[in-house]
């Protein structure tokens, strides 16, 4: 149904068909999963409707939108980008992953990007449970703030589920707690100590958990 832009009136339906029965954005119209992440600076949720982020944008003085999700050819994105056009808004994409170890380069690049960030900012993946947990976490480290409140932004209050594959991402603070918080500054760590692929090795998920959220909720 999506034909790749939303210029034009037909093609803009076609967008929103994609979008609310290809990308479930039926279920977000009215479930915003929206959390104030860093007070008056940084906000998370699922992915915005047009209408939806216009009046967040407007309510909290947006100046950033932060596609956890990544560039995709799909009619969700390309209305929130088309939106954040018109409401004057930076768009980045910062791409996560929900189900595997967080990558060390991207943790590190999105460091850069919040050092220079115009705000206030809001961040979305598709459902706001996951990546979103993990960037909202990675955000309270950057401000000083303890691997405990990190893990925090992982909860079931989001709709994350932390005993199936997405659970990773709960892995990475408590390794982070249980090995360095207090003794290494967290980004240092990430930079000189963190071993993507020894978390990977030691990660064991809920098999009946990963299929709720891969096969039941459909979850990126």
């Amino acid at each position: 149904m999506y034909t790749g832009n939303v210029a034009k009136p037909a093609s803009r339906i076609n967008a929103w068909s994609d979008s609310l029965l290809v990308d479930h954005a039926v279920f977000r119209v009215l479930w915003y999963n929206w959390a104030e992440v860093i007070p008056g600076k940084l906000y998370r949720s699922n992915h915005p409707t047009p209408s939806r982020l216009r009046a967040a944008a407007r309510r909290f003085g947006l100046r950033t939108l932060i596609n956890l999700r990544g560039h995709r050819a799909c009619g969700s994105d390309a209305l929130s980008r088309d939106a954040a056009v018109r409401l004057g808004l930076v768009h980045i994409d910062m791409a996560f992953e929900s189900r595997g170890a967080p990558h060390r380069d991207r943790i590190l690049r999105f460091a850069e990007i919040y050092r220079e960030l115009q705000t206030p900012a809001l961040m979305h993946c598709k459902s706001g449970a996951d990546r979103a947990g993990l960037a909202a976490g990675l955000a309270i480290l950057f401000e000083g703030g303890s691997a405990a409140q990190a893990l925090a932004q992982l909860s079931w209050r989001f709709g994350h589920f932390s005993r199936s594959r997405t659970g990773i991402l709960d892995a990475f603070f408590l390794h982070y707690a249980a090995v360095a918080e207090g003794r290494v500054p967290f980004l240092l760590w990430v930079e000189r100590d963190y071993d993507e692929a020894d978390l990977r090795r030691r990660f064991v998920a809920s098999g009946i958990s990963s299929f709720i959220v891969d096969r039941v909720l459909g979850r990126e």
